[in-house]
């Protein structure tokens, strides 16, 4: 029997050791998780009673095998949720499906609704062309807008970074209001330090063009389209387990240990063997000490930067190139801060229906530069679940983005949360400070890798790491590619199809979110 030792309980990982257990018997299967908790970036964390999401998660894929994958550990509600029958939404249900207010094992179906706030006005995100994004934008600014837009039409600039590739796409002046001060909060460099490459990976195919064509096929009658010519649009549901993401993960991780498999939690990785070539071991911080794993074959989420510090290659060490570009690689930390209140200020005025008419977005993205936060979660609408009293409280989480070990990381738990309750009266989102109930931090390193410094060389790091025969790295950080989770799935999906199949290049799992379109679209 094979051993092998998997990196990391979040999607990647535990994807791959599920799935390695559920078509084989030839393998012993080890997943080493460095906190005590299940999901990685998609876990849940409870806090009185209530549930936070870090960073959200929609489920939806493109990817069938990921949707269909999703279902068979959390079937889909066959009976409405507790919101959607208080407020007599109608949404369509499974046939069969289990009952969300019976059973947990659950997946949700939800309505997406992800807005920008900006000059105390809401606009769609993404920015669409409907008449109320221009009322918002003023007569004075619309028309500006437009003449810039044609400008960039017109004129296009080289894509030597990511401002270029936003004002080829939006134009000047939508760059400058929906992206330029976003973009620069989230990772802390100017745009046009950045690489093309990011805008890349998250609009792909996203443009003022693509907005509106995709207006203009929601008003083509169905059975008049030309099935040959259906443009892709936005998507405006998606699936959500009842308890939010790490519940999945909690759940795949069980299944995981019934099929023989162990996860391990609390081992800090701090060193990877190799001999001749090949993986042999991997060497951890364990609760009673140090622990070594041999291994026969290793599939790796950790940050390539910490992957190759680990790496011990005896005879064969890291060559000084390798260690350079891997320690060069950036990432951006995040913070969350949870704040329960009794209510918002901010007025529901969509045609929506929500609980106590709050507002029905499960993001809102702040776009404002006076303030540090990036975006606000309402868990109510992510899922009524994740509330422990939905009836009379709005549990909202607050997003910033930072360095480890810089001024806002290192601030204390009660500076940070009076810090974020400030920006939220400043925005009007609450009214006063007697509305906050409670409030929760929560802190999470490399959350995002970075398009910037060494990344531009990180083809020969990966050309060096794919020299071991043995090696898979996979998910968000093990590629150093901001994945979303399916596409940290599929990663997984293919590094087991390779080892089962005995397939040697490992072009197929680095191929995984490649592809030129906006990850939010479907056909």
């Amino acid at each position: 029997m094979k051993k092998v030792v998997i990196i990391g309980a979040g999607p990647a990982g535990l994807t791959a050791a599920y799935e390695l257990l559920k078509k084989s018997q030839d393998y012993d299967v080890k997943v080493l998780e460095e906190t005590g908790e299940i999901g990685g970036i998609s876990r849940t964390v409870r806090y009185h009673g209530n549930r936070m999401d870090i960073g959200g998660h929609r489920f939806f894929s493109k990817d069938d095998r990921v949707m269909d994958w999703w279902q068979q550990i959390m079937p889909l509600q066959g009976a409405p949720s507790y919101d959607d029958k208080v407020l007599g939404r109608e949404r369509e249900l499974a046939p069969g499906g289990p009952d969300p207010e019976q059973t947990d094992r659950v997946m949700l179906k939800r309505t997406r609704v992800s807005r920008i706030y900006y000059l105390k006005k809401f606009f769609d995100y993404p920015i669409t062309m409907k008449p109320q994004t221009f009322i918002n934008m003023g007569f004075v600014r619309t028309v500006k807008a437009g003449c810039s837009y044609l400008k960039a039409c017109l004129f296009k600039k080289e894509e030597s970074c990511l401002e270029n590739f936003y004002i080829n796409r939006f134009g000047r002046v939508l760059y400058s209001m929906f992206f330029e001060g976003y973009t620069e909060k989230l990772w802390g460099r100017h745009p046009r330090e950045i690489s093309a490459d990011w805008g890349a990976q998250r609009v792909k195919g996203l443009s003022v063009t693509a907005v509106l064509k995709d207006m203009v096929m929601k008003l083509i009658p169905a059975g008049k389209k030309d099935a040959s010519k259906v443009e892709t649009s936005l998507i405006e549901e998606f699936y959500y387990p009842k308890y939010g993401p790490g519940q999945l993960w909690e759940t795949v991780a069980a299944e995981t240990e019934a099929m023989g498999g162990q996860v391990l939690k609390n081992r800090k990785v701090t060193g990877i063997f190799s001999e001749d070539g090949r993986i042999t071991g991997v060497g951890c911080q364990g609760p009673e000490g140090e622990e070594r794993y041999d291994c026969d074959i290793l599939i790796s989420s950790m940050p390539l930067k910490d992957l190759v510090a680990g790496m011990k290659a005896g005879e064969a060490p890291v060559p000084e190139e390798i260690s350079r570009i891997s320690q060069g690689l950036p990432y951006r930390d995040f913070v969350t801060v949870g704040v329960l209140v009794k209510s918002l200020s901010l007025k529901n005025r969509t045609k929506i229906k929500t609980i106590n008419n709050q507002v029905p977005d499960c993001w809102i993205y702040v776009q404002d530069t006076g303030v540090k936060m990036g975006r606000i979660q309402i868990f109510n609408n992510w899922s009524p679940y994740l509330v422990k009293d939905v009836d009379h409280t709005v549990w909202i989480g607050l997003e910033y983005f930072c360095n480890e070990g810089d001024d806002f990381w290192n601030m204390s738990s009660r500076d940070c949360v009076k810090f974020a309750v400030k920006e939220l009266l400043k925005m009007g989102v609450i009214s006063s400070v007697k509305d906050v109930l409670d409030v929760h931090r929560e802190r999470v390193k490399k959350a995002y890798p970075a398009y910037f410094d060494t990344y531009s060389e990180i083809g020969t790091l990966t050309d060096w790491l794919d020299s071991f025969g043995n090696l898979y790295c996979v998910g968000r950080n093990g590629q150093h590619r901001y994945n979303n989770m399916d596409h940290s799935m599929a990663t997984a999906f293919e590094a087991v199809n390779n080892i089962l199949t005995g397939t040697a290049s490992k072009e197929n799992i680095w191929k995984v979110n490649t592809e030129k379109e906006y990850h939010e679209v479907k056909k």
